[in-house]
């Protein structure tokens, strides 16, 4: 064919269908972030809602530390006691020179259930339910010791967290263009190791996280009360103040859905031990240094595709609508080698 004797129109055409052709996804594959996720227009906010959420379970253990400025004019009511140096010098105590006194023991199992929030890849709120048991060691100050009736201890707690997401996929790829910064844009071996650099997959996730919630004390009843008080009236509660924690939380993506984390930091509370008599009280102070491991699960926003024949395992488009390919356990998006 003579293309010289072809109408210019003709050969336009030709052109534009050719461009279009190639710029098709003739796959039914899409990497629009903005893809719809449902038919109607509710359905696709709502999907991209629920994608925002996710479940999650953790277990460890953890060291707890009770410790008071112990002060009372009537020593006798407590579970107070000289348990060395018995022939040393009288106790010299007073209001303006309380005696310091420390205690810890280890605090195992803990859990914690709850549900979170990703907001923009930037922040993270959640909250939840958890449970500990811990050991109730005698608190120690100079010759003395504070001896609590109970051995172990139960709390309940409700709790809400806020996170600050410190590094990630998105501020790795900032840091890598940060460092290749100097770099001219003629020097291709430099950009080319930047774009693959950049490319590549960093399932990794650093939050700073503060904690804050209430306490329901549990099983801390001191049952050798011989002074007409009900023995099942704790000595040992919760103060009316909240706790509140700070921590360091190390995620790893196992797929777009589910990922696994590791999270230590400590927790602040306070507690008061009423005398005997209940007619006295001493401020206690805890510490709880823990560490934990858990599964988090998101919520797929995307549909799984049940067209029969389709096989493909990506993210993909029917009618203009996004669905998965894969189960959660997988990445949606995988490269060559990743298809099993």
């Amino acid at each position: 064919m003579n293309l010289k004797k072809l109408p210019l129109s003709l050969v336009l055409c030709f052109i534009v269908t050719a461009v279009v052709a190639q710029q098709e996804d003739i796959f039914g594959i899409s990497e629009k972030a903005k893809s719809p996720k449902s038919e109607s227009g509710l359905g696709n906010v709502t999907r991209n809602v629920l994608e925002m959420f996710s479940l999650e379970l953790s277990g460890g253990g953890a060291y707890q530390q009770f410790g008071t400025s112990f002060y009372s004019e009537n020593p006798s009511l407590y579970p107070f006691s000289r348990y060395q140096n018995l022939d040393g010098d009288p106790l010299d105590i007073s209001e303006e020179n309380p005696l310091d006194m420390k205690g810890g023991d280890w605090v195992f199992p803990n859990w914690n259930g709850g549900v979170r929030v990703n907001l923009f890849n930037l922040l993270t709120i959640g909250g939840g339910f958890g449970q500990e048991w811990g050991n109730l060691a005698p608190m120690q100050g100079g010759d003395y010791q504070f001896d609590f009736e109970g051995a172990t201890y139960q709390v309940d707690k409700l709790y809400g967290t806020v996170g600050l997401v410190l590094y990630d996929a998105k501020r790795r790829r900032s840091f890598l263009n940060w460092r290749y910064r100097n770099y001219s844009s003629s020097n291709l071996y430099m950009q080319s190791e930047l774009r693959q650099r950049a490319r590549q997959n960093y399932p990794w996730r650093f939050i700073l996280e503060a904690e804050f919630g209430k306490l329901n004390l549990k099983k801390a009843y001191d049952a050798t009360l011989d002074n007409g008080v009900d023995p099942y009236v704790p000595r040992l509660a919760v103060s009316d103040k909240n706790y509140y924690g700070l921590g360091l939380r190390v995620e790893r993506d196992f797929s777009d859905y589910t990922k696994v984390f590791v999270k230590g930091g400590a927790d602040f509370r306070s507690f008061t031990y009423a005398a005997s008599d209940f007619s006295q009280f001493q401020e206690l102070n805890q510490q709880v240094y823990a560490m934990q491991a858990g599964l988090a699960v998101r919520f797929p926003g995307t549909k799984r595709c049940k067209i029969a024949g389709c096989g493909v395992v990506m993210k993909h488009m029917h009618n203009g609508v996004e669905y998965r390919g894969s189960g959660i356990f997988n990445f949606q998006d995988r490269k060559i080698g990743q298809w099993y």
